[in-house]
């Protein structure tokens, strides 16, 4: 018995040193970066410019992977729960932080839990905008409003899924305005443009990144954002709170790794991912799609998280427990 318990003590000091010296090499293979969203919408448009510069920096292929589903549940999951060794990052939304209490509040199991990730740094924060098509009667939020209450829930709009990044903010303008709109999810903030384009609903959000370019040709037509000033990309478009709506709400991206990920490895990455935020590359592309990078490291980012978190908690109070099927069509359309 004393000969096998010193065999397992050197074992495991073995296992130690070698995990160690990995994480000192770390990274020797490709990393997958998990986008829990289709093509085109924020965390992709922004997942991608970061993975390249972090490609330069570890000299080894970051490649976004997008795994969407049940508005981001589906890629944060396989992250949270995945290995911690640094080979998966996560590119997420604000959403993860709903996900968790959202699910509960229906008495169904969390998908993941927030204690499952480690931040690594916050890229981007923007207030989403609301947007209906140019050809659209209504001209103003006042519009919208007036009709809504005329017609509850005969107005429609597209999200990125149930309590996702862009169900958030529609919400608070629902409340602040007294209004019921009729909501329809999709898979991703994308397929949610790619709607309201096809005229399958009146409305949607989305981050400026993601409509900016239909915006200026002249496909959609911007009414508010929930921003605390104007837009510098769209100067001519007011604020809730301009229109007299106490609501803000802004959509932010940020990298994660797996809780337990090693120490060396986890400063790799915030190291990277500072570098990367500085890339010219980097830069011009985020300027491209008019979304500017509002950087934080690890630390500075967890407290953000954590005050995000509780102010999105108190919406989905709001909102309580929801249940609809995606792409469900909407009464009258």
């Amino acid at each position: 018995m004393r000969n096998i318990a010193r065999w397992s003590s050197c074992c495991l000091a073995l296992f130690a040193v070698m995990s160690s010296a990995n994480a000192q090499d770390y990274p020797t293979k490709p990393i997958n970066m998990i986008v829990p969203f289709p093509p085109g919408g924020v965390a992709d448009l922004t997942g991608r410019p970061t993975a390249m510069a972090m490609e330069k920096i570890l000299r080894q292929p970051v490649l976004v992977v997008n795994r969407p589903g049940a508005g981001g549940a589906v890629g944060n999951a396989q992250v949270g729960k995945g290995a911690a060794d640094g080979y998966t990052v996560l590119m997420a939304l604000s959403s993860i932080s709903v996900i968790p209490e959202a699910e509960r509040a229906c008495k169904r199991a969390a998908p993941y839990d927030l204690n499952q990730f480690s931040p690594i740094a916050l890229i981007s924060a923007d207030p989403t905008v609301l947007a209906v098509r140019s050809e659209s009667p209504y001209r103003s939020v006042r519009d919208l409003v007036e009709a809504a209450r005329k017609a509850p829930e005969k107005l429609s709009f597209s999200s990125s899924g149930i309590y996702g990044a862009l169900h958030m903010p529609i919400a608070m303008f629902e409340a602040a305005a007294g209004i019921k709109l009729y909501h329809i999810p999709y898979s991703g903030g994308g397929p949610a443009v790619t709607a309201l384009l096809g005229s399958q609903v009146d409305m949607t959000a989305g981050g400026p990144s993601a409509l900016i370019g239909q915006v200026r040709g002249g496909r959609l037509r911007p009414l508010a954002s929930w921003g605390s000033s104007r837009l510098a990309s769209l100067p001519d478009v007011p604020t809730f709170k301009q229109l007299g709506m106490e609501v803000e709400y802004f959509i932010w991206s940020a990298v994660f790794v797996a809780a337990g990920t090693p120490t060396p490895i986890v400063n790799t990455l915030r190291d990277a991912v500072r570098r990367a935020v500085q890339d010219a590359d980097f830069k011009a592309t985020m300027e491209k799609i008019q979304t500017p990078v509002a950087y934080l490291d690890a630390p500075e980012f967890a407290k953000y998280w954590e005050t995000d978190a509780r102010r999105l908690a108190g919406v989905l109070k709001h909102l309580g427990c929801i249940e609809q099927k995606a792409g469900s069509p909407a009464p009258g359309k």
